[in-house]
């Protein structure tokens, strides 16, 4: 599949089934992950690869969105703000922005696996930290709750209102 292909077949799915998702296909996904580009190379992210039952149960208290339910296989990102790059002429910290590429490179090896899942950011990440202390410290960026899509999900209508390229880039 083509990038191109790849980037319009993604979409947030919403609805998994309940057939399991290999554990070779997790690993080449967090392959990807580790893959994204962060400012200067610095890589200050965690990804935590979460299948217990008990740690499942935490994050489902703390999103409480049916597709969440549905996961048997978690991802969450989060990022440290110490040690990332900071740009020196106005002091921007890159920390959320590597986060946000490492997810971006998350949500596209799901889909080239053949998997669904959405960037889930509203969460309570305050109680999932008390939660899962080995979270504390970190900025949490997203849960992505992994799965076979269901035979009936699709889409959100919105899902494929984008911007004109005329009205999205300008050239200058």
């Amino acid at each position: 599949m083509e990038f191109l292909e790849l980037a319009k077949a993604r979409y947030s799915c919403r609805k998994l089934s309940d057939k399991p998702v290999e554990p070779e296909k997790v690993a080449r996904i967090l392959d990807a992950a580790i893959a994204a580009p962060t400012a200067k190379n610095v890589q200050p992210y965690k990804i935590w690869k979460v299948t217990s039952p008990a740690a499942l149960e935490k994050i489902q208290q703390v999103a409480k969105f049916p597709f969440v339910q549905q996961s048997k296989v978690m991802l969450v990102v989060g990022t440290k703000a110490e040690g990332a790059f900071v740009r020196p002429f106005d002091n921007k910290n890159y920390a959320e922005i590597d986060g946000a590429i490492v997810a971006t490179h998350i949500i596209l090896a799901v889909q080239a696996e053949g998997l669904g899942t959405t960037w889930v950011g509203y969460f309570d990440a305050p109680k999932l930290q008390e939660l899962i202390p080995e979270m504390a410290g970190y900025e949490l960026i997203a849960l992505f709750p992994l799965g076979y899509p269901a035979d009936d999900a699709k889409p959100a209508p919105r899902h494929f209102e984008r911007r004109a390229v005329a009205e999205a880039v300008a050239e200058l």
